[in-house]
């Protein structure tokens, strides 16, 4: 079977605005049923090519106007960019909530479901002990590559950090293979698709790899596509206490994995 390699959002954007002559016809003969399908085709082209068009943009500004191997002037920069244009990078009032929560919970491993641009990667780093390490998740390979590079910019090295350029559930599935005998999560950042946040969360419970006092930290959280995951949560005190919400970001304790099913 051959393997193609992934399209990246730009192309696959292209490719699908490119078709919409050809579903234009199609909804003329079918109908509405099919106009709503093609609809929601279109929109996701429109979010894909937002996505990576910020994600290159905010790449290009850190990278060339920061000072190379020091953490504060690339987390300086990115602020820099974002007083004056979107990005997907949590930003500061929540990057001081997210240094917090590292500062406090001291972890040893931390695991981010989306990496981004690499925001939270370098915040998350440059406060973690000699000991600790990250494990960042980003789906897109481009922008995977993009933000790896901001992180190296920064300073830090490949045994501090590995970059898993997958979709969060095969990252999650493979966990083991990167974690060392009994050592568990601390702390996981959940930062990547609101409505993939309770089928992860439910991937972590069953893989055992959650350490008892696991911190989550849920950006995003109070939306319709994260309304899943709250109920989850709030269903089963025993297992998960609630902590802080911040502009929507989240803290909860993982307790234990009591009456799991």
């Amino acid at each position: 079977m051959l393997a193609f390699p992934p399209r990246s959002p730009v192309k696959m954007s292209l490719l699908l605005v490119a078709s919409l002559p050809v579903m234009v016809i199609a909804t003329v003969r079918y109908g509405t049923k099919l106009l709503g399908f093609c609809r929601n085709l279109l929109t996701q082209a429109m979010n894909l090519t937002r996505v990576a068009v910020s994600v290159n943009k905010t790449h290009a500004f850190v990278f060339s106007n920061c000072t190379h191997g020091q953490a504060y002037s690339v987390l300086e920069t990115f602020h820099l960019y974002n007083n004056t244009y979107s990005s997907l990078c949590i930003g500061q009032v929540k990057g001081d909530f997210l240094d917090e929560v590292v500062s406090r919970v001291a972890p040893r491993v931390v695991l981010e479901l989306g990496m981004h641009c690499g925001y939270s990667s370098v915040r998350i780093l440059r406060l973690l002990g000699p000991a600790g390490r990250l494990l960042t998740v980003e789906k897109d390979p481009e922008t995977a590559d993009k933000g790896e590079e901001i992180i190296l910019v920064a300073g830090f090295k490949h045994p501090q950090f590995q970059v898993l350029a997958c979709a969060s559930a095969e990252a999650i599935a493979g966990l083991r293979t990167h974690l060392s005998d009994g050592q568990g999560l601390d702390l996981v950042l959940m930062d990547h698709s609101a409505e993939q946040y309770l089928p992860d969360l439910l991937a972590l419970e069953r893989s055992g790899a959650l350490s008892p006092g696991c911190v989550l930290l849920v950006n995003h959280i109070l939306g319709p596509e994260g309304r899943p995951f709250l109920e989850h949560v709030q269903a089963r005190p025993q297992r998960y206490t609630q902590r802080r919400q911040l502009e929507g970001m989240m803290e909860l304790t993982w307790n234990g994995p009591s009456e799991l099913h």
